[in-house]
Parts: C-alpha cells; structure tokens; sequence
C-alpha cells in the first residue's frame, strides 16, 4: 500500500510542477520588465530541477539526481550573471 500512496503522489507532484513550469514559461515570454523574466527563469530552473528529481525517485536511477545537480549550479550562476547585467550593464568588470 505504501508504493501505491508513494508513486500516486510522485504522479501528482510531476503533474503540479509542470503545471508550474507552464506558468513560468508564461510568465517568461509575457513579462513586463526584464526582472520579471529573470525571476521566472531562476523559478522554471528550479522546477525543472526538483521535475528531474521526481524521475529519478520514480525510475531509482541515480543519473537524473547528477543532472539536477547540474542544473542547480548553472542555474544560479545564470541569474546572478543575469542579475549583475541588469545592475550594472557588464557581467565582467
């Protein structure tokens, strides 16, 4: 019974979180300001992040946690150069 209730709900976790990618990716194509598309781009990484973790407790393989893991420190290098741009107008001083 506990890896019925287990895989229903990495079903329904994969389910929310690409229902919060959609967003994100609205929100990314449709924002007002540049900030706004930055702060949806560090959200969709972030879900697109904890997606791949979902999968690989789902498949038990250990590959999708290494990707993740990819994602996460090239994601946040990626916004904080973002973030800099947008501040100051270089990446590099």
């Amino acid at each position: 019974m506990s890896a019925t209730i287990l895989a229903g709900s990495l079903v329904a976790a994969q389910i929310m979180l690409v229902l919060a990618m959609a967003a994100t990716a609205y929100r990314m194509i449709r924002g007002p300001r540049a900030q706004d598309r930055i702060l949806a781009l560090d959200a969709f990484y972030v879900n697109a992040m904890l997606l791949l973790v979902t999968f690989g407790i789902r498949t038990g393989t250990t590959l999708y946690f290494e990707v993740a893991l990819a994602i996460g420190l090239l994601g946040f290098v990626g916004t904080v150069a973002l973030a800099k741009f947008l501040m100051r107008g270089e990446v590099i001083e």
